[in-house]
């Protein structure tokens, strides 16, 4: 009696034909049936599912039957003589006379035939959907949570580019699919997806292999069965493709088929995941100690030796089949000693484990339901379950609500899907020293713990394809390092892009950044654009190379007119003095001064105070300068004039005539200024447009109009003075200063002509430094064209200074 109790074939997990059923069934919208879906095939219990019925401790049991079950429990001290099978047959016997049995085991039966309990052996995921599968559980993890803890795996390793490798049966799209959806989720990419034909001779290996060379994903994610898989391996062993990741399910990563040494150099460092290996306490020492001949459960014990030993009992009926080939015969004298290394027989304490959950589920579901007291149960007012009598739902609300830790730590329970929490081991393939590829454990995964304690790995064990201990990398793009954004390939995947330098004045702090961010106005990215610093500010300052030699020059002559004013008051009663208007000479030395310093505003941080001064001290200093000229020259041609018979221009040969000149045109430039500065006044900014690497301090005019007005007045008096002077260059005098002041006008005009397109070129600091080198350039003008011939007679030529000279030239 199997209490409910359904499985599958090792390795299988649909009967034959499912898959088309499956796929037609969804293609009609219709609902899969049961049987659609798996074919129930009861898996021999052994004597380990029929010691439980102790637990009901059923009326009549005499002890030494009940001390039989409870041995049978304890397999390796049960001993299998005479008296025990005798002892059996009492059992059981006594137990078909009981009839409150009975009727129990035919309402099991009952319960068995309709119902799907619980599963040992089916992983599928489809089996979760419980509107499809309401009564369904199973003591094996799903494909969905397998499928999971291999995404979970793979993502881990920061792999972005991966290929996918499936069985084309519900197996393995099933399997895969749910693991391509997780892998695009997380925002990794799908490079190929194939599948294994298992209806063609070679399962289409060949295609597959070349899908695989053709790519350039290293990591690989195959959802299949070991066998399956094989074809697949031999065909890229033969085009020699080394190099790949593999990633694999529980299906195959434990395969002996897959670990023999010739295909190392293929799946070397593949990576698996692999149910944990429990084993119920003592089976190994029972499975020893059994034999054909001896062993209570006869039929089941020959067919476990027939399987495990590949040989068949000749003697009566074949219990595995008819014997169409000659095949080697049991004898029930084997030794398991013999045969524990292999496959088959390790096989045995996975699948009777998964079966002996199962079994233990189930007690545990029965047993509670026996223990449930009226008036505490868990149905409608308190009611229980009639043991004798049970209905389908109420055995499935115990088998829900079960909590067991098995024998061998395995600790069961069931989630809303009746599924059990999914716990595999991690395994990485490499060379053992015999030779051939062995499955180290390195890590394992949890879906029932948190999701950053679900996968867990000991990277110092890992190593990957030939030993390599460095981390493969599968991308499709390398990651673009800061200072770059990530710009999409036109019909690639997201992961399939290109690297795009950030546009000037952005960023990207981050690798694989998708978009460039704008640095603040005052900061500028550094040559890698990975982040912003703070912009340096420029202006003319004094420590400045530039700014402190203009500042030297501009202080040095400054003292050139001081000087010449020095040697002019020394020299005042001589007649070159004299003969230059001695009062305007010295007011003109003193604004040429002022003109020299009033450079120095100009160098420094610009501040409100020095921008507001700036302009209008060069403005104001020189049109002094300009009509202190203009003043000398009409008083040359005023006294040329007054020399004419009968003319009353002599009235105006008067100091106040000049003093009144110089007055009205600083006057007009004042009031200029004047109302610039109320209306539109400079200030102090700071420039990002000019140079936007940089911050420019300047000061902003506030009115251009207003600063080229002013420099145009000063442009318009130099030309009056230029005119003027021209005209009366031909005059008879000795000293004569038309000729000086026409050349000074002339190379004051030009200087500021060309300062006009230099200062639209310039940028920055350099804008401020040509206007000090144009007021540096027409202050030194004037000097030398107005002073330089004077200086040379008083110091050189003292004899040309003297009344003698001047009238023996007037002689001549």
């Amino acid at each position: 009696m199997a209490l409910g109790l359904i499985g599958y074939r090792p390795m299988a997990v649909f009967a034959k034909g499912s898959n088309r059923k499956l796929v037609a069934a969804k293609a009609q919208g219709k609902a899969v049936q049961h049987d659609d879906l798996y074919t129930s095939t009861a898996l021999p219990i052994s004597l380990l599912s029929q010691y439980h019925l102790s637990l009901f401790r059923f009326p009549g049991f005499m002890k030494e039957e009940e001390s039989l079950y409870t041995s049978i429990s304890q397999p390796q001290s049960v001993t299998l003589d005479s008296k025990t099978n005798n002892i059996t047959h009492r059992v059981r016997k006594r137990v078909d006379a009981i009839p409150r049995l009975e009727t129990f085991k035919k309402n099991m039966t009952k319960l068995d035939s309709h119902s799907r309990w619980v599963s040992p052996y089916s992983s599928v995921s489809l089996l979760s959907n419980r509107k499809m599968f309401p009564s369904f559980f199973r003591t094996v993890s799903s494909d969905k949570l397998q499928s999971m803890g291999m995404t979970q795996l793979v993502l881990s390793f920061g792999w972005t580019w991966i290929g996918l490798l499936a069985t084309d049966n519900d197996y393995g799209l099933l399997g895969i699919q749910p693991i391509k959806q997780e892998i695009i989720n997380a925002g990794a990419c799908v490079a190929f997806t194939e599948y294994i034909n298992l209806g063609q001779p070679d399962s289409n290996a060949p295609h597959i292999v070349r899908a695989i060379k053709e790519s350039s994903a290293k990591v690989i994610v195959v959802f299949s069965l070991g066998a399956q898989f094989v074809p697949v391996v031999n065909e890229m062993l033969k085009q020699n493709i080394t190099g790949r990741i593999f990633i694999g399910n529980a299906g195959w990563s434990k395969s002996l088929s897959l670990s023999v040494g010739k295909y190392f150099p293929i799946l070397s460092g593949t990576l698996g995941l692999a149910s944990n290996n429990y084993v119920i306490p003592g089976i190994s020492q029972f499975l020893s100690k059994i034999r054909p001949s001896q062993s209570m459960g006869e039929t089941w014990v020959n067919l476990y030796w027939e399987n495990i030993f590949n040989c068949k009992f000749l003697y009566g009926k074949n219990l595995t089949g008819s014997l169409e080939a000659p095949v080697k015969e049991c004898t029930g004298e084997e030794r398991i000693d013999d045969i524990k290394n292999s496959s088959t027989y390790i096989s045995t304490f996975k699948y009777s484990y998964s079966t002996y959950s199962a079994v233990m589920v189930l007690t545990k579901a029965l047993d509670d339901l026996r223990s449930c007291k009226a008036g505490d149960g868990p149905f409608s007012h308190g009611t229980c379950a009639d043991i004798w009598n049970i209905k389908p739902w109420q055995l499935i609300h115990y088998i829900r609500k079960v909590r067991l830790t098995l024998s061998g730590g395995k600790y069961i329970y069931f989630d809303k899907n009746g599924d059990p929490p999914a716990v595999y081991s991690i395994l990485n393939w490499q060379l053992s020293a015999e030779g051939t590829l062995k499955q180290i454990v390195i890590g394992n995964y949890n879906s029932a713990a948190l999701p950053d304690e679900a996968l867990t790995i000991n990277s110092s064990l890992l190593l990957w394809s030939m030993g390599v201990q460095q981390v493969p990398r599968s991308v499709c793009s390398e990651s673009c390092p800061p200072g770059y954004r990530k710009a999409a390939r036109s019909g690639h995947p997201v992961c399939c892009f290109d690297c795009v330098l950030c546009l000037q004045g952005e960023i990207s702090n981050q690798t694989d950044s998708l978009n460039c961010n704008s640095c603040p106005w005052d900061q500028w990215p550094n040559p890698e654009k990975s982040r912003c610093l703070p912009k340096p500010i420029e202006f003319l300052s004094y420590e400045d190379t530039l700014g402190g030699t203009l500042a030297t020059i501009s202080v040095i002559s400054s003292l050139i007119p001081v000087l010449i004013l020095g040697l002019f008051i020394l020299h005042r009663h001589t007649p070159v003095v004299k003969a230059n208007n001695f009062s305007l000479s010295c007011l003109l030395l003193i604004s040429l001064c002022f003109c020299f310093l009033c450079s120095l505003v100009f160098i420094g941080h610009p501040h409100h105070q020095t921008c507001l001064l700036r302009q209008v001290l060069f403005g104001l200093t020189f049109t002094l300068c300009i009509s202190s000229i203009l003043a000398k020259t009409i008083l040359v041609v005023l006294a040329f004039m007054a020399t004419r018979p009968g003319s009353n221009v002599r009235r105006w040969m008067h100091h106040q005539v000049s003093y009144m000149i110089i007055f009205i045109c600083f006057l007009l430039q004042f009031i200029l200024c004047i109302t610039w500065l109320s209306l539109a006044s400079p200030f102090p900014q700071y420039n990002t447009e000019i140079k936007p690497m940089i911050i420019i301090v300047e000061c902003n005019e506030g009115s251009p109009i207003a600063f080229w007005t002013m420099l145009g007045y000063l442009f318009f008096l130099a030309t009056i003075s230029f005119i003027v002077a021209f005209l009366a260059r031909r005059l008879p005098d000795t000293f004569n200063e038309a000729q000086f002041i026409t050349f000074s006008m002339l190379a004051f005009l030009s200087v500021w002509v060309s300062f006009i397109p230099a200062s639209l070129s310039a940028q920055g600091k350099y804008t401020v430094a040509t206007e000090i080198f144009a007021i540096l350039a027409s202050s030194w003008a004037l000097v030398i064209c107005m002073f330089l011939s004077k200086c040379f007679i008083i110091l050189l030529r003292p004899d040309m200074n003297s009344k003698e000279y001047i009238m023996r030239k007037e002689r001549q």
